[in-house]
C-alpha cells in the first residue's frame, strides 16, 4: 500500500491554526470521520490521544505521526496538517511540530500499520523533502509532493 492509497485532497490541511496537540488531534479526527460511517470524530481522536498517551508519535525534525488501530475500522485511512506554527508535541528532539500525518489503520492490519509507518517515517527523514513540503504553499501541490514521494524516490 502506497501513501496515494490512503489520502486524499480532501484530507490535507495547510497553515492551520493550532495551539496544542490535542487541539490537532481534533483536527485529524474531524478530518477521518468525513468518510467513516460505523466511527464519530470522537472515537477517532479518542483512538489517537490513547495511542499519543503511550508515548509522543514525534519523529524529530518538527513532524510527528500520530496513528491508531481501530475495530470499528474498516479501511485504512490517512490525513495531513501543516500548521501554521509549530507546536509542543513531546517530541524526542524538544523541536516543534508543524508536519504532521495521522494514520487510521483496521484493528486487525497489523502489518500493514507497521509497513505504512515504516514508510511514513523514512519519508519524513528525508530533510529535502520536509523542506519541499514546508515552501509549497498550495494544498493541492502538497498532496502530489506526499503521493508522488515513493515514485520520485525509488
Amino acid at each position: 500500500m502506497q501513501i496515494v492509497d490512503i489520502l486524499s485532497p480532501e484530507r490535507i490541511l495547510c497553515h492551520v491554526q493550532a495551539t496544542s496537540k490535542k487541539r490537532v488531534l481534533e483536527y485529524f479526527s474531524k478530518l477521518l470521520a468525513t468518510e467513516m460511517h460505523d466511527i464519530s470524530n470522537r472515537e477517532i481522536y479518542d483512538s489517537l490521544l490513547t495511542r499519543e498517551r503511550l508515548g509522543s508519535t514525534s519523529i524529530g525534525h518538527g513532524v510527528a505521526i500520530p496513528h491508531a488501530r481501530v475495530s470499528q475500522c474498516n479501511v485504512t485511512l490517512g490525513a495531513f496538517l501543516q500548521l501554521e506554527t509549530g507546536v509542543d508535541y513531546e517530541a524526542i528532539d524538544h523541536q516543534p511540530v508543524d508536519l504532521l500525518f495521522a494514520l487510521l489503520v483496521p484493528e486487525e492490519c497489523t502489518q500493514e500499520h507497521l509497513d505504512l509507518l515504516a514508510a511514513l517515517a523514512e519519508m519524513f527523514s528525508d530533510a529535502k523533502f520536509r523542506q519541499q513540503l514546508r515552501e509549497t504553499e498550495d494544498c493541492d501541490d502538497k498532496f502530489h509532493l506526499l503521493t508522488q514521494w515513493q515514485t520520485l524516490n525509488n
